[in-house]
């Protein structure tokens, strides 16, 4: 069987991604429809030898889909998404818009594909940190369950976009040149910076990136006890995001099991001889199917306590490629139509 196929949000970094990884994955579709923005209409989008004509999404756009990925904002999803599903398009929604909704399966195919049978036409993607994260925590809550998770991130600008890469791109030039700089797209310049800052703030202090990690991960992993401290921090990276993580468990943590849990764990790579200097990192995991888990260690901070170190690429695992291996879990499973 194959799928008529739509991308709303085609233009952007993950819309992107998604067109190459449906040709490199080869997912079965028969078209590939285009969406964007009315100032967006008109251009010609390429892939190798494939191009298509970029069309204006209007309320019709849908009805001739089977599939379509959305990756244009929340406010974009919660108008269309609505209209697609009536249309009997099944959506795949990259924004936040329905991820805590209880109706909506949030879904990481790795950890949880059995929630993605239930849809009713919509289905959501984490948070790009959420996956990254779960894809190291998931294997060793299977072995000695989870309970209590404190997390550092280091994103990378190209999580905030395209245009966020070209911020970087252009204050490292102006240094270089001796040139003063002013950021646009963040709060601060972000070359030779750090900013503990991503998405914004609420009365308590937190972002609401901060805590997506742990609604999102409370409904993922089916784990309503778990209790998480998170500080977001974007940095001058281009691509692939990391986190620092230590957690504690039910269950006292055997090193040795742990790394076996990781190393048996599906599109996961153990990346861990520090004597070596052998550990996963942003330039080892862009453009790469599984994410990288290192430095493991135990830790007498948190009870059966365990610290380790997790990379993967945001735009892949984060966004795109985890949006189409729903579509292939789907597909697989013969439930892309309800």
């Amino acid at each position: 069987m194959t799928y008529k196929v739509g991308i709303l949000g085609a233009t952007g970094a993950v819309g992107q991604e998604i067109i190459r990884l449906l040709h490199e994955r080869s997912f079965p579709f028969s078209e590939l429809k285009l969406l964007a923005s009315p100032r967006s209409a008109g251009r010609t989008q390429s892939y190798k030898e494939h191009s298509w004509t970029i069309e204006a999404t209007t309320e019709a756009s849908f009805d001739d889909l089977d599939i379509c990925i959305f990756s244009a904002g929340g406010d974009q999803s919660k108008h269309y998404a609505p209209i697609a599903q009536a249309a009997g398009c099944l959506v795949i929604d990259n924004s936040s818009a329905y991820r805590m909704d209880p109706k909506v399966p949030l879904v990481v195919p790795e950890i949880n594909p059995q929630a993605a049978l239930t849809h009713s036409g919509i289905l959501a993607n984490p948070n790009c940190s959420t996956a990254i994260a779960l894809m190291g925590l998931y294997p060793l809550h299977k072995a000695f369950g989870l309970k209590k998770v404190i997390a550092s991130t280091y994103q990378a600008v190209s999580g905030s976009g395209a245009e966020a890469l070209k911020e970087l791109e252009d204050q490292l030039h102006d240094w270089s040149k001796g040139k003063a700089y002013e950021p646009k797209v963040y709060p601060h310049p972000i070359a030779f910076n750090v900013i503990p800052h991503v998405d914004s703030f609420d009365e308590e202090g937190n972002t609401r990136e901060e805590l997506k990690l742990l609604n999102e991960s409370q409904k993922i992993l089916n784990l309503k006890t778990l209790s998480v401290s998170c500080t977001c921090v974007r940095v001058p990276v281009r691509r692939a995001h990391s986190i620092s993580i230590t957690a504690s468990f039910e269950k006292a943590v055997d090193l040795d099991e742990a790394r076996t849990a990781i190393t048996e764990f599906k599109n996961v790579e153990l990346v861990d001889d520090p004597q070596s200097l052998k550990y996963p990192m942003p330039l080892d995991y862009s453009e790469r199917v599984p994410c990288g888990v290192g430095r493991i260690r135990a830790t007498s901070v948190l009870e059966n306590g365990l610290s380790f170190w997790v990379v993967g690429d945001q735009l892949w695992k984060g966004a795109a490629l985890n949006a189409i291996q729903i579509a292939e879990l789907l597909h697989e499973e013969s439930k892309v139509h309800f």
